[in-house]
């Protein structure tokens, strides 16, 4: 908001958190989860534990008390520090709730708005508490390279979460490699609304802007108003973001906002988390006058795998080719690499591999082959080295017999001038196994009928592929860090 910390400042709150959980008995090693929005405290708590020797765990601040009581017993955590949260968002309500459930976390720790506020919930201590009389100095418990740093959990689209063990070295390289891709300099201010629970900003932003110095302005939430303020305000020249919400910006109406100046300003967009449909880059390119360069990463790749590079160009509906030190190919279901243009298995090999699921080695087992992550992402390589994400294979709709993949009829329908964003899905259907469904949010003030969207479609692509259910919607289902909630659908 209207606060501005130094990273003397930020570092001496971390080294009061350090000693703070050391008191309480937090060893090296040792779990401390963490539940906060993007404030001055996720900082200064996600270093506080690293400083202490100890594991981050992040968590979505989403979670509801359950899901809190799964995180916190799966990570084995031994403290959890929560932000308060707000009466829409009763993140501290929650939290203690699934607290409380586990005999294992010893220490629960309320992140009020002001340090100095009491805790909410009777009987609870707070991070002003754990802070207190603490020196701001602190001598950095040792760790090693290949040491745990970060267990963040994956998403769960099938099954329960899993927590992708993340080492030192795995998140430093990512780091540092991010600034290449940000062309990060000293004087750069980046905004970050991207979750920092989230691997994409807590590294390729929060980290990789530590790494260089970089000013950082964080936004708890996404709100397209509320980002072109900033954005003007505070004259930010690196952006990143979820598809969404470069949708979000592309269709803000209000004029209010000088985009001469924004535009004038924005050094480097990038976007990751999910396919950014074509038409959408392209018109925001030619609104802001900014290139945005996609790449593609996972929670267990650190995040990043594959980028556009400045150095190497850039294509549109394409992730890139492989960052330094990471090696990638497209394989059939034997493990065998495709010739370039076929779809199969995008794997990858290098610097930021996860060491594995942590105490899962079943889905370890099924995720690392000697030495190769095996992705789950369907994907074709060009001749040019770039690479091209096709689909999540799970999300593959089988239609009497023939594989079709979500994005490609999204990317049709997307072309359609009353389409405003579109989510494709596939439902069960006795006579052809799966039918395929696109759930469509038009543009403010257009009229389209199903028949008629049905129609158009079938003259762009293959009969057996445009979608025969076609469902109207205001809006569609979004995850915390902005990515449409496929499985939200039906």
């Amino acid at each position: 908001m209207d606060k501005h910390f130094s990273f003397a400042q930020i570092n001496g709150a971390a080294n009061k958190v350090a000693h703070g959980l050391r008191k309480f008995g937090i060893q090296i090693g040792d779990r401390v989860a963490l539940s906060c929005l993007n404030l001055p405290y996720f900082p200064m708590v996600y270093f506080g534990i690293l400083k202490a020797g100890a594991i981050v765990v992040p968590l979505s601040v989403l979670l509801k008390k359950d899901e809190i009581e799964y995180h916190l017993k799966d990570s084995g955590a031994k403290a959890y520090l929560c932000f308060e949260g707000t009466a829409d968002l009763p993140m501290a309500k929650e939290g203690f709730a699934g607290f409380q459930k586990v005999d294992s976390c010893e220490h629960f720790f309320v992140i009020t708005p002001q340090l100095t506020d009491p805790s909410p919930i009777e009987e609870t201590k707070t991070m002003g508490m754990l802070m207190a009389n603490q020196p701001a100095d602190f001598p950095t418990v040792q760790t090693g390279a290949d040491d745990t740093a970060v267990i963040i959990y994956t998403s769960g689209t099938t099954g329960k979460p899993k927590g992708a063990e993340l080492s030192h070295s795995n998140l430093a390289f990512n780091a540092m490699l991010s600034v290449n891709i940000l062309s990060l300099q000293n004087e750069d201010i980046q905004l970050i609304v991207l979750p920092l629970f989230h691997i994409f900003a807590m590294t390729v932003l929060m980290n990789a802007g530590l790494c260089k110095g970089a000013t950082s302005v964080l936004l708890p939430r996404f709100d397209a108003e509320q980002v072109l303020g900033l954005m003007q305000k505070h004259e930010v020249s690196i952006f990143a973001g979820v598809p969404t919400m470069y949708w979000g910006l592309l269709n803000y109406e209000n004029t209010k906002f000088d985009l001469k100046l924004i535009a004038k300003n924005l050094k480097t967009c990038v976007s990751g988390g999910a396919a950014l449909p074509v038409t959408v880059l392209e018109n925001f390119e030619a609104k802001f006058k900014v290139p945005i360069f996609e790449g593609y990463g996972m929670s267990e790749g650190s995040p990043v795998v594959t980028f556009n590079q400045k150095e190497f160009g850039k294509k549109p509906g394409s992730v890139g080719t492989p960052v330094w030190g990471v090696e990638v190919k497209v394989v059939d279901s034997d493990g065998n690499e495709l010739p370039v243009g076929e779809k199969g298995e995008l794997i990858y090999r290098g610097h930021n591999v996860m060491k594995g699921y942590y105490n899962n080695p079943e889905a370890t087992a099924q995720t690392l082959k000697d030495g190769w992550l095996y992705s789950g992402d369907v994907a074709i390589k060009d001749e040019e080295g770039f690479f091209f994400i096709v689909d999540r294979t799970k999300e593959m709709i089988i239609r009497k017999g023939l594989n079709v993949y979500p994005r490609e009829i999204e990317e049709v329908i997307m072309r359609h001038e009353s389409v405003s964003m579109v989510a494709v899905i596939g439902v069960k259907n006795d006579e052809s196994g799966e039918e395929i469904k696109a759930c469509v949010v038009l543009h403010k003030g257009h009229v389209l009928t199903e028949s008629e969207l049905k129609a158009w479609t079938k003259e762009n692509i293959a009969s057996y592929k445009y979608p025969r259910i076609i469902q109207f919607m205001d809006a569609l289902p979004m995850s915390a860090t902005g990515k449409i909630l496929k499985k939200e659908l039906s």
